[in-house]
């Protein structure tokens, strides 16, 4: 690689804007000119929803010529519908919270562990799946406890 070429690698990495697999993005245009770069996610994206919606190119043809499913290019094209340029970008996947550990879930947990001596972890795990039926597992709980405390707004002024 050319040096300019490795300034815009590490430009595009720095942003999060580094398309993973710029090889299967076969669009012509992607192909032919040194304008279209299909390194950078955020313009393949762009122009894979500029053929369909200007264009007028099917969704199944666009998909295959950017490299995607069609699931993901509708996917793409309601993120840009709802949140513009920026609904484009990388997202992080996997679950956004603890879904499993809901208010409910633990307000039961933190009663639970008021009430009583002390119970165990996995005892509280048992009762959570018993009385919610939802498994969880006893490490997920307390740190979910913990990550509340650490959310609860202070009653009482910090000292100087």
């Amino acid at each position: 690689m050319k040096p300019a070429e490795d300034e815009k690698v590490e430009f595009l990495r720095a942003r999060r804007a580094l398309h993973t697999h710029p090889e299967n993005v076969a669009d012509e245009n992607f192909q032919q000119s040194t304008f279209f770069d299909p390194r950078d996610v955020m313009q393949v994206r762009y122009e894979m929803l500029r053929r369909h919606r200007v264009e007028g190119r099917s969704v199944a043809e666009t998909a295959r010529a950017f490299g995607v499913s069609r699931q993901f290019f509708y996917l793409l094209a309601e993120a840009f519908d709802t949140e513009g340029l920026l609904g484009l970008g990388p997202r992080k996947r996997g679950p956004k919270r603890a879904h499993k550990c809901s208010t409910e879930v633990l307000d039961f947990v933190q009663t639970r562990r008021e009430a009583s001596a002390t119970p165990g972890w996995g005892d509280l795990a048992r009762e959570v799946a018993s009385t919610f039926g939802v498994h969880v597992h006893p490490r997920t709980l307390q740190r979910a406890l913990v990550r509340r405390k650490k959310n609860v707004p202070r009653t009482t002024p910090k000292k100087p």
